[in-house]
């Protein structure tokens, strides 16, 4: 396992769904810290550029292509 995980439960969860153990450590810890919020109005008040560099961090695929709504949707389903 890579690092400190600070979401173990997470981390595994990704894992079982077939996930690398460097993005399902990355999406754990940003969610364990707050910079992902699955449930919450804080995606929405972020702007493209910070939702894209989220997605980014998360290893979203096809995130240049996406409009503000659909990086929120993105980042929700992870």
């Amino acid at each position: 396992m890579p690092g400190q995980i600070k979401n173990e439960a997470l981390y595994e969860k990704l894992r079982d769904e077939g996930n690398s153990k460097e993005k399902s450590a990355r999406i754990a810890n940003a969610q364990a810290n707050g910079s992902i919020d699955h449930r919450g109005g804080k995606l929405e008040s972020r702007s493209k550029d910070q939702l894209y560099d989220e997605a980014k961090e998360i290893g979203i695929e096809g995130r240049s292509k996406m409009d503000k709504d659909e990086l929120v949707d993105a980042i929700r389903d992870r």
